[in-house]
């Protein structure tokens, strides 16, 4: 599963938000529902966006977009 948060993050980096997002989709673990949160972000649907955030038990950030990006990359590297 950890190669799927790495490939989507690698997208959503690309500019592949419609592909990052599918590969996400069918995932509920923390990291995902964080990944999907943060391309809702991208997207704009920040009420979508706050939804994957609670389902991660966490607040939506008010970090950057490049910010966030960085930080789920990290996540994903523990």
């Amino acid at each position: 599963m950890a190669t799927h948060h790495l490939e989507a993050l690698n997208l959503a980096n690309s500019g592949k938000w419609h592909e990052a997002h599918k590969l996400i989709q069918p995932y509920a673990d923390k990291l995902a529902c964080l990944i999907h949160g943060y391309l809702h972000r991208i997207e704009g649907d920040m009420g979508n966006a706050q939804y994957w955030y609670n389902r991660a038990n966490v607040t939506i950030p008010e970090n950057s977009l490049d910010d966030e990006l960085e930080r789920l990359y990290e996540l994903e590297q523990q």
